[in-house]
């Protein structure tokens, strides 16, 4: 899987830096599909010039579940949280287990709060008959928490499995293409607002 995106401003754009977008991968169980949905995300974040993109993938990272500070937690973190802080918005990918999002995801999730708030997170799942939609209403709750905003429009894949071929290519992508745009021009409004917010005016709580 790729794990990184870098694009330049394209000319004709206005004189704005791109938000810099951390797409989080929320799948860490062995033979796990999310890889495949992870790339076709980032080829669509690449085809952006308002964006720029870096990864964190849950199967890299080894936390604990005691959110004890061992030297191995600290050592974990320390190449994950720069991506975090450093990031004006978020696309998480999740599958559904259960009817919810992975604990590996929530582990990750809970390791961390400043770097969530007053940013604005996308939200992409993956499943069967309900395309992960029930562990993405679950993660609007634990991101409303945080102080985060989630945006509107999501894109999901039902019985995805069947929507890719062998080499992780769409069968037809002009729906998932046109979600995924909607999706992304919501998150670069909201990244810009807030963007513009924080800096005018830290966000208290």
């Amino acid at each position: 899987m790729n794990t990184a995106v870098t694009n330049a401003p394209s000319a004709a754009q206005p004189a704005t830096e791109p938000l810099r977008v951390t797409l989080v991968v929320g799948s860490n169980r062995h033979g796990r599909f999310g890889p495949v949905v992870a790339d076709w995300l980032l080829d669509r974040l690449r085809d952006r010039d308002d964006l720029v993109a870096e990864v964190v993938d849950v199967a890299d990272v080894d936390l604990p579940t005691s959110f004890e500070p061992t030297p191995e937690a600290t050592a974990a973190l320390s190449g994950v949280t720069p991506k975090l802080a450093r990031a004006d918005a978020f696309v998480v990918l999740t599958p559904e287990y259960n009817h919810s999002f992975p604990a590996g995801l929530k582990n990750l999730v809970d390791w961390h709060f400043g770097e969530w708030r007053a940013k604005p997170v996308a939200l992409v799942s993956y499943g069967g008959l309900a395309g992960g939609l029930r562990a993405v209403e679950h993660l609007r709750q634990v991101f409303a928490e945080l102080h985060a905003v989630t945006v509107r429009d999501t894109v999901s894949f039902h019985n995805a499995g069947a929507s890719f071929d062998d080499a992780g290519t769409l069968h037809d992508p002009s729906g998932p293409d046109a979600a995924a745009k909607t999706m992304l021009d919501q998150l670069v409004w909201w990244g810009l607002a807030l963007r513009e917010a924080r800096a005018k005016r830290p966000y208290a709580g």
